[in-house]
């Protein structure tokens, strides 16, 4: 299965306005994703003891579960655009949270970086046909994320190559920024709602 999850505003957008390597998600984007930095099952995944429990855990819990391959674009990656700076490792340290392959969508060539915990960067530079072809390979029976940015995501659900969308709906206006749907109307059926404290989990299957 191919799926993908975001964190969206409730006028539509994904990032906000401005969006830069010093602010990647843009100007009030990081409002976007308050909600999961204090759960246990986030700071876990980050190396980090502590956090709280409860519905929303649950859920970052299910969302990160049997996924054997990630897919990014560039953007999430970070690093800027053009030629490759490769002292540029991502935004994760030395032990990114992904612990799986990870292909990310580039226009410029680079060889794979390997990280700790079992992270391991390939770079692919001939679409987004051949980095899920991949990323099927490498997760076998396993389940492959499409994580984002917007632009990588928008261009997976436009090609019909997502199974399963997830949306935390956070109740804020960002007014600018991305919009995760521009350009594009994928057929939805909705399979869960589930109402967290500060944010609701809205669960999709896209239809062919």
């Amino acid at each position: 299965m191919v799926r993908s999850q975001l964190s969206i505003s409730l006028d539509g957008y994904v990032a906000g306005p401005e969006q830069s390597q010093q602010d990647p998600l843009g100007r009030g984007g990081m409002r976007l994703h308050e909600w999961v930095f204090g759960l246990d099952t986030w700071r876990a995944q980050h190396g980090l003891t502590g956090g709280e429990r409860g519905v929303d855990a649950d859920v970052v819990e299910e969302m990160t579960r049997d996924i054997g391959a990630y897919v990014l674009g560039r953007r999430m990656f970070g690093g800027g655009d053009g030629d490759w700076d490769e002292s540029w490792q991502g935004w994760w340290g030395d032990d990114p949270p992904f612990h799986t392959p990870v292909f990310v969508l580039s226009h410029h060539p680079r060889e794979p970086l390997v990280m700790r915990g079992g992270t391991e960067f390939r770079f692919v530079t001939d679409g987004i046909d051949s980095a899920l072809r991949q990323a099927r390979e490498a997760a076998g029976d396993r389940d492959v994320a499409i994580g984002g940015g917007a632009s990588t995501v928008r261009q997976y659900l436009a090609a019909g190559l997502v199974d399963t969308l997830q949306l935390h709906l956070v109740p804020i206006i960002l007014g600018a920024g991305e919009r995760l749907l521009d350009g594009i109307a994928p057929r939805l059926e909705q399979v869960s709602v589930v109402a967290g404290p500060t944010v609701a989990h809205l669960t999709y299957r896209v239809l062919r």
